[in-house]
């Protein structure tokens, strides 16, 4: 075991699931990163490619959560098909005129308008902008929880 390289791949699991709370970083990817540096360290003694292809497969999963859950709240909120299509481009338009709090801002705002132009109702407009948000969050924890579960499972490997 390498401690430098354990160091190194703990400081990058830690800005790994900083990432998932803080868009600017990302999540998923730093964790795995953490791990292939471990095991350069190390000459990857203990982790095998099984490993890194599971590993690689929870993090694809979690950017497949990011568009998923979005999706479920716009539509479990009684959002409309252009209250979704709101929503992936006030993502892209957040993202890219806001920066981080775009990620957050951005979805809502275009549910909101996707589903106000669409029907002409504020109020159900605006329940469904939250719809996105309570999407964004419950994504967000269970991009945690998987985070949460690749780091443990490394640690139970390396030990």
């Amino acid at each position: 075991m390498s401690i430098l390289g354990l160091v190194l791949a703990i400081i990058l699991f830690l800005a790994g699931l900083a990432g998932t709370v803080l868009p600017v970083l990302p999540g998923a990817p730093l964790i795995l990163l953490g791990m292939v540096v471990y095991g350069l360290f190390t000459g990857f003694a203990q982790l095998t490619w099984g490993f890194f292809v599971w590993q690689a497969v929870a993090a694809a999963l979690t950017f497949f959560i990011d568009y998923l859950a979005g999706v479920w709240g716009v539509r479990r909120y009684g959002g409309s098909r252009a209250a979704l299509w709101g929503s992936v481009l006030g993502l892209i338009a957040g993202a890219l005129l806001l920066g981080p709090a775009g990620i957050i801002l951005g979805p809502f705002l275009g549910a909101f308008l996707g589903e106000f132009l669409a029907r002409k109702d504020f109020t159900r407009a605006l329940r469904t902008g939250v719809g996105s948000l309570v999407g964004l969050l419950g994504g967000t924890v269970l991009k945690l929880v998987i985070e949460l579960v690749m780091i443990v499972w490394f640690f139970l490997v390396i030990f």
